[in-house]
């Protein structure tokens, strides 16, 4: 998790059973709520008929079980994966040897660039056993009866994650990237910084008119009670993270070398049990700022290092 949003309250989580959102989509929330996934995974439904499924969820029987029953007497075409952590892609294997459906996404975990080859296997929550059966790049379409999708690659959040464009209503499913409860969390290897950023500001340069995240209540639209605008939210977010890129500059100007001494100094409204997600999205921070020369690390710009701002 990270810092938390205002949150639609009127849009609460129907564990069990598929809810109508629009015309075109449903969705069901798997019932794994934590820190990190919110109410639990929302696994969406686009179509009627042969309908595409986005983001699986976890590997859990009652929420495969559930998709399934919701969908008695229609056909699933096509598995859409937005990224391969644990909440999103593993139920995706069991949902295929049912039905048959191909699974679409960038690549395995961590298939995204990375810079001198981080080895993303020791980052936790990871979906290592997930292969697409079609590889989907920025730019490509998938459609079936009805429905249209334009594939939008958003690293940050993981260095393969996709987020999905609706044509057809002008909504971009946006998995982890874009979260209606939480900022995202940037935990390297995998997570990027600097790619969240340029990431969302390409979002910026889109005309959606909603957003569907894997977590939490839809962004813009009818469902959304706040009213907001998805390209004001994601200024929000871009704003959010340069207040917490300035907290960070200041508190190693103030003396402060290591992550948890900057996380205490940054996060005191957080839950202390909280802070270790806290200093992944710091480290990616000084990574950041270390590659833009703004801020030193002796030796690598790993979790345990200690910093200070440059000369």
């Amino acid at each position: 998790m990270g810092q938390p949003l205002p949150v639609n309250r009127r849009f609460e989580p129907a564990y069990g059973s598929l809810v109508e959102i629009s015309p075109l989509v449903r969705r069901v929330v798997a019932h794994n709520p934590n820190p990190f996934t919110f109410a639990g995974t929302g696994t969406y439904v686009v179509g009627r008929g042969s309908v595409a499924v986005i983001d699986p969820g976890p590997l859990d029987e009652a929420h495969i079980a559930a998709l399934r029953e919701g969908l008695k007497g229609e056909t699933i075409g096509h598995l859409l994966i937005t990224h391969t952590h644990a909440d999103h892609s593993p139920a995706a294997a069991p949902l295929k040897a049912a039905t048959g459906a191909k699974t679409y996404g960038y690549g395995p975990h961590g298939s995204g660039p990375h810079e001198g080859g981080a080895d993303v296997r020791i980052e936790e929550g990871g979906d290592m056993d997930f292969r697409p059966d079609v590889t989907m790049r920025d730019g490509d379409q998938i459609s079936g009866p009805g429905w249209t999708f334009e594939c939008v690659f958003t690293p940050g959040h993981t260095s393969n994650h996709l987020c999905f464009a609706l044509k057809e209503e002008q909504a971009l499913f946006t998995g982890d990237h874009v979260m209606g409860w939480s900022t995202t969390v940037i935990g390297p290897p995998d997570g990027d910084m600097a790619a969240y950023f340029a990431s969302l500001e390409r979002l910026l340069k889109r005309d959606d008119r909603v957003y569907y995240p894997t977590h939490g209540a839809p962004i813009g639209g009818p469902h959304d009670a706040l009213a907001r605008k998805p390209q004001d939210f994601v200024r929000s977010l871009i704003a959010h993270r340069r207040d917490r890129e300035a907290q960070i500059l200041s508190a190693l100007k103030a003396g402060e070398q290591a992550i948890p001494e900057l996380v205490r100094r940054i996060y005191t409204d957080v839950d202390p049990k909280l802070h270790p997600a806290a200093a992944l999205s710091v480290h990616a921070h000084l990574i950041q700022l270390a590659g833009e020369g703004r801020v030193t690390a002796d030796g690598k710009a790993s979790l345990s290092a200690r910093y200070r701002l440059a000369s």
